[in-house]
């Protein structure tokens, strides 16, 4: 009986070191999120929260932003805010920083856009929700919807 006790312990302890170490692993894990933006309204605000949000995590964040519907239009040659402001310069910066900008063809498609005037830090993707669902479903992104 004392050999029974004596490896369950034994077992407890080195379950809960190893239960220990995947903690502390896990401070070190990239934050992996997806960003979804379907209203170019909503684009200059969501690359400030993007930009934060690096900031807060040290670069340490995978983020991925994909866009559909109207919300393509900010990832669009020559698009501008309401101000007139240029939004390539910030997809530009945030690219270099490792965020990827994914477009719905299925809206560049029911839309008529030219493929072609989709930025070149921009990917283009066959559907904007199939791609945000495999994001979360099969990558373990979380979600998040400025």
């Amino acid at each position: 009986m004392d050999t029974l006790l004596n490896r369950l312990l034994l077992l407890g302890a080195l379950l809960g070191l190893s239960l220990g170490a995947f903690a502390a692993g896990q401070d070190n894990a990239v934050e992996k999120v997806v960003y979804h933006i379907n209203d170019s309204t909503v684009a200059r605000a969501a690359l400030g929260y993007i930009k934060n949000h690096l900031q807060a995590t040290e670069g340490k964040a995978k983020i991925v932003v994909v866009t559909h519907g109207p919300g393509v239009d900010f990832l669009l040659e020559g698009a501008q805010d309401k101000n007139g402001n240029p939004y390539d310069i910030n997809v530009d910066e945030l690219s270099e920083k490792g965020v990827e900008f994914r477009v719905c063809n299925n809206t560049l498609k029911a839309r008529k856009i030219d493929p072609r005037l989709v930025l070149p830090n921009a990917k283009i993707v066959p559907s904007g929700v199939a791609e945000i669902g495999k994001l979360q479903a099969q990558e373990g992104y979380v979600y998040l919807k400025p």
